[in-house]
């Protein structure tokens, strides 16, 4: 089953811990596929009925319900595939922002083979806050535009996401001081992700 599924790196973490960024920096590099399914969700036209239905939970600092996304995440994937933007037979993907709780790991099984976790974390909350509102400025995220939300985000992690590492053979997890400047914390990331695009793409024994 696995040889139908795709090759994946989580990007885990709380909010504000720099997993969108470490992403992206990545996905540049010649060999990863960076997605991340919060992009995907502020994608959707606002208007349509997907994107409203997105934006009723995550204006609130709620998870988005599972069915709508996996469907939304899933028919992206699909799309980047159909067009060859993410060769999977080339690129190792890299996913953030997703799965979200329990029930979201298990129905992606059918989907991803989860070769590695890389868990960024950070014990300065007020830190990752301010993070999160200079970004919503920079980039006018709506949903990150109140600290009452990003509060209620945190706390959704804690009892829903955070546990989804539970669900996961622990050797699969490296944790990550996500503390530093960017080209730091990637320095530490490359270190836990080449390794596996190694193995994966030179036919190299685990």
């Amino acid at each position: 089953m696995s040889q139908n599924r795709f090759k994946t790196v989580l990007l885990f973490g709380a909010p504000g811990v720099g997993k969108g960024t470490q992403g992206r920096i990545l996905g540049e590099i010649p060999g990863f596929y960076h997605l991340s399914c919060g992009e995907v969700f502020r994608s959707l036209d606002i208007n349509s009925h997907e994107g409203r239905e997105v934006c009723r939970f995550t204006s609130k600092g709620m998870l988005v319900p599972d069915e709508i996304t996996i469907r939304i995440w899933k028919r992206h994937l699909d799309g980047l595939c159909m067009l060859s933007y993410f060769k999977p037979y080339e690129d190792l993907l890299i996913l953030d922002g997703i799965p979200r709780n329990r029930a979201q790991a298990e129905i992606l099984e059918q989907y991803i083979d989860v070769l590695k976790i890389v868990h960024l974390k950070s014990i300065d909350m007020e830190a990752m806050i301010h993070r999160i509102r200079r970004r919503a400025i920079r980039d006018n995220r709506v949903d990150d535009a109140h600290e009452d939300i990003i509060r209620k985000r945190f706390v959704v992690y804690e009892a829903e996401t955070r546990p989804v590492l539970e669900y996961y053979t622990p050797r699969l997890i490296t944790e990550v001081d996500a503390i530093g400047s960017p080209a730091e914390v990637l320095l530490k990331v490359l270190e836990c992700v080449v390794p596996v695009q190694n193995r994966l793409f030179r036919n190299e024994e685990d």
